[in-house]
Parts: C-alpha cells; structure tokens; sequence
C-alpha cells in the first residue's frame, strides 16, 4: 500500500502533467483554500469583478438606456449562443433567462402541449427537489399526474401515457451520471420527450444535446460555469420544436416585437421565445464575462481530468481511510464529484471548512466533494482526504 509519502509524489507528478494547470491562474482562490463545492457554486474568474465594474460605470452609469439598444436586450440569446458549444448544441437552441425553476416550469408545460392525449409525466425518483415541485405543480394546472421512477428504469416504465420525462444528468447526492443517448432515445421508442436538468453536468461532463436527440434541456450557469450566485439559467430546445414550443409565460421579453407593445402575445419565432421578462443585466453580463475561460477548452480533456480527479480520490481514500463508504461509482458513469458517507456529516464538514477544505454536506449523511477540472487540483484532492482522516482519528 502506498504511503502519504507516495501519494504527495504522486499528486505532484499530475499537477505537473495536467493539461489545464494553467487554467487555475484565471480563477480567484486563496491559496490556503481547497474550494470543493464548484458543484454547488463557482469560484469566480479574476476578470468578472473588473467587468461588471465596467458595466456599472460604462454601460449603465454613462450610457443609460440607451444600453438597451446597445446589446443588452439581445445578451439571453447571446449568451446563450456561447453556452451551446457546452452542451451540444447548434446555434438558434438556447437561451439565458429566469431560474433553473422558472425554465423547468417552462419546458413541462410546453412538453404537455407538444403531447395532447399524454397524460403522465415521469421524474427521476432521486431528482433534485426543486424538480419535482415543479413537476407537481405543472401536473396540477395541466391535468397531468406525476410519477417518480428510478431513472435507469425508464425504458420499461415509460408508456403511451408517457408525454415527457424529467431527468437529473448527474445526481446530486451520489454523483452518478446517467445515460442521455440511451434514456432519450428510450422514451423516443414510446413516443415521449426527454427533458434533461443539466444542472450538475454543464462544465463537467461533454454534453451532446443535438447528437443524443434530446427534446428539452435546462441548466443553471452558477455551479461549474463560474456565473457567479444567482446567475440566470439556461434553456435547450431542439430546433424541430422551436415552432411549436408554447411556453405558458408570455411574457413581453419573449413576443416577436416586444417594443410593439399591442395588446396580444405573439411569440417569438426563435429561441427567443424562450424569455418571459426583462433578464437581470449585471448577473447576465457577469456570466458572460465568465465564459471567457471556457474559451479553447477542449470538453474531452475536460471529462479526461475530471475522471482522473475522482479515480485519485478514490485512491487516496482507499489507502488512507479505514472506514471510507463512497456513495459515488468508480466506473465512467459518474460526475464531477466525489460523495462520501459519514454519520456527522454536518459537524465533519463543519470542520472540514475550518481546515480549509471548502466541500458541502447533504442530509442527513453525505458529504459533497466537487471536482472542477479548471481549478480543483490532485494535491487538494489529497488534502482533503488527508483532512478527513485526521477528523476520524
């Protein structure tokens, strides 16, 4: 077995080596931080800060409204152009407006509509919560029911009622990540849509939304894009339902001349569409300017160091931790994150902070490691471990 000795060789050896070393420098951390919740929220780029201030000063501060006509009311769609690449996505597919929670209610509603007759939606049993309020809530005002299944159960539980399913890619709790080719083209077979909550994949796994025919797709920017709290979400809908796609927020931001201001909604004709009401221009612009470190990122690459990320983790937990149960696979089939059990996990992650080691908990016994592959490196990973051990001691 090897030693502490071995593994901080080790972890110098892959820092030395790794591909995107270079990109941590972007990032604003502390060097006596391990910051291990990217899954929940970001670090922020270095630049953002001095961007926004920009924003405030220039656009806002010395242009005023006129702004608006200056490229701020078209930035949803903008930013949502420079998202794509992330996901998959052709251009005219996404936009960045609202919540995740608002884009959810969204896309189940028009889901419904593209489905007449259907009249059940399904959701992933181990969804993110929010999922499925809103999934109850869409059920109720549509007159649909709502049925929780476990998510690799899909293909034998997906029916001619079936009008769309609601999947976490990544779980939240366990990290496991889900097959998108195989659940979409599941539901395809029996005439349902696929909605996929990008929530926990974006930036972490190489999403592939045209490819994989998914129908629909949300997903927040502030976990491991970097968008900083509260960042406006985004929204997936494939081309051949752009048309159809008949949102129950009509709101001004997306009719097809919203200015025109008459008296009746007429959407948009392209992802437009998507918006409800005026977007948050200072998140929406710290966003964009957040992006810029995707920029020459290569996705494999990307996963290539994520998973190595986790399989050190893995490493380093099995030769110093007696006791470790690790809730997140070891295959492929995982996220960017690394979940540990532990019966305190609230106080062990309390402590674990004021050490430095900047992870998250989840009731009642799970604690949340991120990787994020821009930023997170193998000595942290060692650290944290290293950490952990010595809290069990």
């Amino acid at each position: 077995m090897a030693g502490v000795t071995d593994l901080v060789a080790e972890a110098a050896a892959l820092d030395a080596a790794d591909p995107l070393a270079h990109k941590r420098n972007e990032f604003d951390l502390a060097a006596d931080v391990a910051y291990f919740d990217g899954n929940s929220l970001g670090a922020p780029p270095k630049h953002v800060a001095e961007r926004v201030a920009a924003v405030v000063r220039e656009q806002w501060g010395g242009r005023l409204i006129r702004s608006w006509s200056e490229g701020w009311w078209e930035a949803p769609e903008r930013v949502g152009e420079r998202i794509a690449p992330l996901v998959g996505a052709a251009p005219g597919q996404v936009v960045v407006a609202d919540s995740t929670s608002v884009n959810l209610f969204k896309a189940l509603v028009a889901a419904t509509r593209l489905t007449p007759g259907r009249d059940e939606i399904l959701v992933d049993a181990d969804t993110f919560p929010t999922d499925g309020y809103i999934a109850d809530e869409v059920a109720r005002l549509t007159g649909r029911t709502v049925r929780r299944v476990v998510a690799e159960d899909l293909p034998d539980e997906v029916s001619e009622r079936t009008a769309v399913a609601l999947i976490n890619h990544v779980d939240y709790i366990t990290g496991r990540a889900h097959d998108m080719a195989a659940l979409t083209a599941a539901l395809h077979r029996a005439g349902a849509l696929a909605l996929w909550d990008l929530c926990h994949s974006v930036g972490a796994l190489p999403v592939e939304l045209d490819a994989t025919g998914v129908d629909l797709a949300v997903g927040c920017t502030y976990k491991f894009l970097n968008g900083g709290p509260g960042a406006p979400a985004f929204l997936y809908v494939a081309t051949k339902w752009l048309d159809r796609f008949d949102q129950p927020l009509a709101g001004w931001a997306g009719d097809r001349d919203p200015f025109a201001m008459r008296g009746a909604y007429e959407a948009h004709a392209g992802i437009a569409r998507g918006r409800a009401g005026t977007p948050d221009m200072l998140s929406l612009l710290a966003l964009d300017a957040a992006l810029d470190v995707w920029d020459g990122v290569d996705r494999g690459t990307l996963r290539e160091k994520g998973l190595a990320l986790g399989e050190f983790f893995f490493r380093c937990a099995d030769e110093l931790l007696d006791d470790a149960e690790v809730a997140t696979p070891r295959g492929a089939d995982r996220g960017h994150q690394i979940s540990v059990l532990d019966h305190d996990a609230a106080e062990t992650m309390a402590a674990l902070i004021d050490r430095g080691v900047i992870g998250d908990f989840r009731p009642p016994n799970v604690l949340r490691f991120g990787l994020a592959p821009l930023y997170t490196t193998y000595g942290e990973v060692l650290r944290a471990v290293t950490t952990l051990r010595d809290l069990r001691r």
